[in-house]
């Protein structure tokens, strides 16, 4: 009699990194191309080892001890920014990977132990994915439960920015509408399907798409929201310069930490050109970075294929010099001179506009530019790229 269990508990390392192999060469799982072999790694060995002590068990209805295992996972997975069909692709890899590694010994095996053998790993793998789902749909709720609180007190300072200014308003109610329609509908979608069944919706991927909508669209809201009203702040003159004397250097990093998942995720190359960066400038380091990230994130969500280089260098005892350069969609002559304006967007011909995109970014960087006394300029070519070249002085009076 073949022990099955046995040969599972020998195989498990092997199954693990044929897993994550599988997983990073699987272009259905793109939010795996910015994680560490250690992060896709996450849980599935105590899944595997649950696993291997069922399929050593007489009794075959015990599968219960791999619900923390795969809670867990779902947990990780959704913190990571996992999409639910992404999660359903991991494990049917797994199961895949399993099956693959045991063929060999299930053709060795009578009917009755290849037929017992199938049934507990189907059933094992499904309950994992059953109970990873649960999680996932747990945590996104949390989080939506957030951002509904978020989107409350910054909605009570928006409403107080309405009374002092008009400007823009009309803008900003455009663009705030697709958004909330979007969370609107779907949040009624959901609520709707739990109202006409007498027991819970099942975790379905398609209704887990419908939470991870709900999710985008609200964080893309917030996002507008919060970048209004730093717009508003800068036109009005309320932001206060907090001025210290740092190495650009450092600032530098700390932006990238945010923009290089950004790269990895469209297989970018994010190059970074600072030899000759000036050691110690006066400045508000959170403008700067500011202004690096909205630039740097910027680039890359224009860029398909290619590079991205952030260059930094000082031009004198009295200037330096920080560019930001791709090799995107480029932007016309006739966008460049309203590039700056907000909730001016481009795309490239023929393409619909980038959805994650709240078209303030390029407004905010020219405030944050000359509340440091400095100066922005464009260069760019349709279909080559873009330069955005911000010089700035060593010491912010």
């Amino acid at each position: 009699m073949i022990d099955f269990s046995q040969l599972l508990n020998q195989k498990a390392d092997l199954i693990t990194e044929q897993w994550v192999a599988a997983v990073e060469r699987d272009r259905q799982i793109t939010t795996a191309d910015s994680l560490t072999h250690t992060a896709i790694r996450n849980h599935i060995p105590y899944v595997l080892e649950a696993l291997t002590t069922v399929l050593s068990r007489v009794e075959e209805n015990d599968v219960g001890m791999i619900a923390q295992a795969s809670l867990q996972h779902g947990i990780q997975r959704a913190e990571q920014g996992y999409e639910p069909t992404e999660i359903a692709r991991e494990y049917h890899l797994l199961r895949d990977t399993i099956l693959s590694n045991l063929r060999e010994y299930l053709l060795q095996g009578t009917a009755a132990e290849v037929l017992r053998a199938m049934s507990l790993i189907n059933t094992v793998v499904d309950a994992a994915v059953a109970q990873c789902f649960g999680s996932y749909v747990n945590q996104r709720l949390q989080e939506l439960e957030r951002l509904q609180h978020q989107l409350f007190l910054t909605n009570q300072e928006l409403n107080r920015l309405v009374h002092t200014s008009q400007e823009n308003l009309s803008h900003l109610a455009h663009e705030l509408k697709t958004p909330l329609t979007s969370i609107i509908g779907y949040s009624e979608l959901f609520l709707r399907q739990h109202r006409q069944v007498k027991e819970p919706v099942q975790d379905s991927v398609q209704n887990l798409e419908h939470v991870e909508r709900v999710l985008r669209n609200g964080r893309l809201l917030l996002r507008l929201i919060n970048d209004s009203l730093e717009l508003s702040r800068c036109e009005a003159g309320q932001l206060q310069l907090q001025l210290v004397r740092v190495d650009v250097r450092s600032v530098l990093q700390s932006a990238l930490e945010m923009i290089q998942p950004l790269a990895a995720a469209r297989g970018l190359e994010l190059k970074i050109v600072c030899e000759n960066a000036p050691n110690q400038i006066l400045i508000d380091p959170l403008r700067l970075q500011q202004i690096l990230t909205n630039l740097g994130s910027n680039a890359v969500r224009y860029t398909e294929t290619g590079r991205v280089i952030i260059v930094c260098q000082t031009l004198n005892d009295r200037q330096w010099l920080l560019s930001v350069s791709d090799t995107g969609i480029g932007i016309s002559p006739e966008d460049q001179a309203r590039i700056f304006e907000p909730y001016f967007r481009v795309s490239a011909a023929g393409q619909p506009l980038t959805p994650d995109s709240t078209g303030l970014g390029l407004a905010i960087v020219i405030q944050l530019v000359k509340l440091l006394q400095g100066e922005i300029t464009l260069e760019s070519e349709l279909g080559i790229g873009s330069t955005f070249t911000v010089i700035l002085p060593m010491e912010v009076r």
